[in-house]
C-alpha cells in the first residue's frame, strides 16, 4: 500500500530529508528517524541564515552518510566481493546545474566530490577509476577501507550470501530544498545494493532517476529499488506532477503506484515542489523523514 504526506506552506525556505525506504520498524526506524531529525537541523541553520538550498542539501546529506545507521558512504553495504562502491548525485534548479559519481571506491564523503563535480561544470557524472581520478585531482583522498567499512556490513553481507536475495537494509540518504530565494536542490546519496554484483550502478547518481531539481517545476530525492526507480524515471516524473498536484505528496503517490504496477518494485521520494510546499510517498513498510520549513520547527516520522 502506498502511503503519503504533505507538509509546510508556500512561501519562505523549506526542507525534507530521507534515510531509506525499507521494512524496518521499532527502535531501528526511531534511530534512523532521529538521524534525519539531527541532518535538518543542520541544513535548517543554513537555510535560516539566508544561505542556498544547494549547499543545504549538501550539508543535509554529509550528516546522514557520516551516521553508520545508513547506507551511505560509512556504514554503506557491500558488493558481494566485500567492498564498497558508492553512488552520490546533488543538482540545483537555476541553471540546472549537477554533479554526480557512481562506483565510487571509499571516500569519506561521495556527495561533496559530486558537489565538486557540479562546481567544476565539464561533465556531470563520473565512474570508477575516472571518479576516483577526479576526486584526487580535486583534492579529497581515498579512505582507508577499514574505516568506513562497519561490523554490521560485514555481517549484513555474511547473511546475504548464505541465503541469496535475502533482502538488504533501508538507508540511501537524501535531501531536497527551496531556499528563501526560490532556488531548489537535491541531492542523493547510497552504498546502493547489498550483495550487488561489482559495476552495478542504482538511481540515485542518475539525473531524472534518483534526484532531479528544476526552479519552475521542485525537486525530488528517491529511496527503494534501483531498478525499478530508472526504469520509470521516477524523479522526473515526479518533479513533472507537481506542477499540477493539488498537494506536493500526491505527485510522489501517483509515481510510486505507477512503478509498483510496471515493474513490481518498491520504494519511496520526498519532494518540494517550486513555491516550497513539501511532500513524501512510500510503498515500503517505512521511510525514515525529517522536514521543516521557515517559521516552523523541524517535524518528522517513517
Amino acid at each position: 500500500m502506498t502511503v503519503t504526506g504533505s507538509l509546510g506552506q508556500a512561501g519562505g525556505y523549506s526542507l525534507i530529508v530521507h534515510g531509506g525506504a525499507g521494512d524496518v520498524t521499532g527502535p531501528r526506524l526511531d534511530s534512523q528517524i532521529e538521524g534525519c531529525i539531527r541532518a535538518a537541523e543542520r541544513a535548517k541553520q543554513i537555510l535560516e541564515t539566508g544561505g542556498s538550498a544547494l549547499d543545504a542539501v549538501q550539508a543535509a546529506v554529509i550528516e546522514l552518510e557520516d551516521d553508520v545507521r545508513f547506507n551511505a558512504a560509512t556504514g554503506g553495504v557491500l558488493t558481494c566481493e566485500g567492498n564498497l562502491e558508492l553512488d552520490a548525485a546533488i543538482m540545483e534548479g537555476h541553471e540546472l546545474r549537477a554533479g554526480a559519481v557512481c562506483g565510487l571506491a571509499p571516500f569519506k564523503n561521495p556527495i561533496a566530490i559530486a558537489r565538486a563535480v557540479l562546481d567544476d561544470g565539464k561533465h556531470v557524472l563520473y565512474c570508477g577509476p575516472g571518479a576516483v581520478a577526479f576526486a584526487k585531482q580535486r583534492g579529497f583522498q581515498p579512505a582507508e577501507p577499514s574505516s568506513m567499512i562497519t561490523d554490521e556490513a560485514r555481517a549484513q553481507l555474511e547473511r546475504f550470501l548464505k541465503v541469496e536475495n535475502a533482502s538488504g537494509p533501508a538507508g540511501t540518504v537524501g535531501a531536497v530544498a527551496r531556499d528563501k530565494h526560490g532556488h531548489v536542490a537535491a541531492a542523493t546519496s547510497t552504498g546502493g545494493v547489498l550483495g550487488k554484483r561489482p559495476g552495478r550502478v542504482g538511481d540515485s547518481p542518475l539525473l531524472g532517476a534518483g534526484t532531479y531539481a528544476d526552479d519552475t517545476l521542485g525537486a525530488a530525492s528517491a529511496t527503494g529499488l534501483g531498478e525499478g526507480i530508472m526504469r520509470i524515471g521516477l524523479c522526473g516524473r515526479v518533479v513533472h506532477a507537481l506542477a499540477s498536484a493539488e498537494q506536493a505528496g500526491h505527485a510522489g503517490f501517483d509515481a510510486l503506484e505507477l512503478m509498483k504496477q510496471r515493474t513490481q518494485a518498491r520504494g519511496g521520494v520526498i519532494m518540494i515542489d517550486r513555491d516550497g510546499r513539501i511532500g513524501w510517498a512510500r510503498s515500503t513498510h517505512s521511510m525514515a523523514y525529517a522536514a521543516t520549513w521557515e517559521n516552523h520547527k523541524v517535524v518528522a516520522g517513517g
